[in-house]
């Protein structure tokens, strides 16, 4: 191989250059052709934004944030579209397919993509507040804690003070914030509502304390396997097997969007579930409960106690919200095959 001679520099690994051919017709003694000489940034660019193209999610065509799943045939699809998709097949009792090669796809056909995930979480982002550019996998806990343009709240907002601004300028607005030379008398009525909100936050937790002080107390692990109605339209919902509490038989049944016709045309799912006693009772049964998430569960779920007096006229609790974490549960749940939940009853009288 011939070496380069000496006027003429090797190019680095930061640098690319590319000959562009002159207008000019060259002769012996026309110039030399011009060099561009482009940087890695302007290199790097071009090829983050193509990868920004191809590892996009084939259902929301944008980048995946968190898990990346895959079907047999390699398109991409984020967790909650992934999910979504598992859901709106199980309402509709369809077979869930990738929205581009139409092969069926399920939790034991498809993959995690970890190469993918690795690669998204190192492209370049920019940042909400101040524009910077940092990767996906730091840019979160940039805009959290770092960034000095990010929206930030007065130190004293725990005594009224409603100030909202750049954390840059949050020393400034604390140091001349009025808040704190007010009177005891002044903020008596802000710090006596913060008091009733963290009340109420602790109540569930206070209430269940007391209730795990009762003499009769129970708890079951359900399975709320899927069926269909009867009528027309056959709606989804579910139903567990009877179970024992308190001498009685019990059943739990649960249904989605019960209050919309469709479902699969709402993006956020509500699941609404029945206690329901099936053995007769002469006298009324008092009873509290509360859901937990089973030993093969899924989905979080709130601290919320419930309670009604079951007799014979009114063998069935009224329909509840499943007190999920977040509306994304409901997708999670509907994506399984069957529903895992913890049972907790108590019987406050008789």
């Amino acid at each position: 191989m011939a070496e380069a001679p000496e006027s003429e520099p090797v190019p680095s690994s930061s640098e690319i250059e590319v000959l562009v051919a002159s207008d000019v017709k060259e002769d012996d003694e026309g110039p030399a052709p011009k060099k561009r000489r482009l940087s890695d940034k302007d290199s790097s660019d071009k090829l983050e934004d193509r990868l920004g193209g191809i590892l996009c999610c084939a259902v929301c065509l944008d980048l995946p944030q968190a898990a990346v799943y895959q079907c047999s045939n390699g398109h991409l699809m984020c967790a909650p579209c992934f999910t979504h998709l598992l859901a709106d097949s199980r309402l509709r009792d369809e077979t869930a397919t990738c929205p581009n090669c139409r092969v069926e796809i399920s939790k034991s056909t498809a993959s995690r993509n970890l190469a993918v995930e690795k690669t998204v979480s190192e492209l370049p982002s920019e940042c909400k507040f101040c524009t910077r550019v940092f990767p996906r996998h730091s840019l979160q806990h940039h805009e959290e804690k770092i960034c000095e343009e990010r929206l930030t709240g007065c130190k004293y907002a725990c005594i009224g003070c409603e100030w909202r601004g750049p954390a840059h300028e949050a020393a400034g607005h604390e140091a001349a914030c009025a808040l704190p030379r007010r009177s005891a008398g002044d903020v008596l009525a802000v710090l006596a509502a913060a008091e009733r909100r963290a009340a109420d936050r602790a109540a569930p937790y206070t209430q269940l304390w007391d209730m795990l002080s009762y003499e009769k107390i129970t708890f079951t692990d359900l399975q709320l396997k899927p069926y269909r109605t009867d009528e027309s339209v056959h709606r989804l919902y579910y139903e567990s097997s009877r179970f024992t509490a308190f001498g009685h038989q019990w059943v739990v049944k649960a249904f989605i969007n019960n209050n919309q016709g469709d479902p699969t045309q709402s993006a956020q799912r509500e699941i609404t579930y029945q206690l329901i006693m099936k053995s007769k009772s002469v006298c009324p049964l008092s009873v509290q409960w509360v859901w937990l998430r089973g030993p093969y569960g899924e989905a979080r779920v709130r601290p919320r106690v419930a309670a009604h007096a079951f007799r014979e006229d009114a063998a069935d609790a009224p329909a509840l919200p499943l007190p999920l974490a977040d509306a994304r549960h409901a997708d999670r749940l509907l994506a399984s095959k069957a529903v895992h939940f913890r049972l907790i009853m108590f019987l406050t009288s008789k």
